[in-house]
């Protein structure tokens, strides 16, 4: 493996590691492997050796920091929404209130693992302010609406970050955070009449150019 190689770049490069990778993933496992790395974008460009390889090493992990900052402001979104349903009461559907607060608790779960692996990366954490004024006001219907689309977002964020990530720890913990927001959605989507699969049968990734827009109305604007 090369110093500067991300984890899912190993996978496509070396064999004996793609090879153990579709073995773990069963029969359909090449097809699937095949449509993910070209979902996500794999990187082309020649690998540096020798002395460079210790700056690339160093860009690397701060790509992962940005990733992972990125992925705890996703995160703060998430956890600030339903923790600003709950309060509003606006939800009066009991298994619907209670699914909110499961969620909402998870959300504050990654939050706080991914605070931790900002500092781990040697960043300081930092949290957004965030408001859900005019979603709430728009009742429940809004509310559910919002909180599907939350999650499907979150769950394509992750897996657009996918390809880039160097740290097989921080690729671990990233695909474990997508599983479970992809549950969130599903429970969501199937709880707004909507399809639980509405990419089919393989999620479309999406870049920081595509998520952030989205998150932006929810976001104060700070001096």
């Amino acid at each position: 493996m090369h110093d500067d190689d991300t984890s899912m770049q190993e996978l496509v490069r070396d064999d004996s590691s793609r090879k153990r990778f579709l073995k773990m993933m069963g029969g359909t496992g090449a097809a699937a492997f095949s449509i993910f790395v070209a979902a996500c974008g794999e990187d082309e460009k020649p690998k540096k050796s020798g002395a460079s390889s210790s700056s690339a090493a160093g860009a690397g992990r701060k790509r992962d920091l940005e990733i992972v900052q990125y992925a705890l402001t996703l995160e703060h979104v998430e956890t600030d929404f339903y923790d600003a349903v709950i309060r509003s009461g606006v939800i009066k559907d009991k298994a619907l209130a209670a699914t909110a607060a499961m969620i909402r608790d998870n959300e504050q779960e990654h939050v706080d693992a991914l605070t931790a692996a900002v500092k781990n990366l040697g960043g300081k954490p930092q949290k957004p302010q965030t408001s859900f004024d005019s979603v709430i006001k728009g009742g429940a219907k809004k509310v559910l609406e919002t909180a599907a689309a939350v999650e499907n977002l979150g769950a394509a964020a992750y897996l657009g970050q996918a390809a880039r990530i160097q740290s097989k720890e921080i690729l671990a913990a990233a695909l474990s955070i997508h599983t479970v927001e992809g549950r969130h959605a599903a429970a969501l989507n199937k709880a707004a009449g909507k399809s639980i699969l509405p990419d089919g049968a393989f999620a479309k990734p999406a870049s920081m150019n595509e998520v952030l827009p989205q998150v932006k109305p929810f976001l104060k604007e700070t001096s």
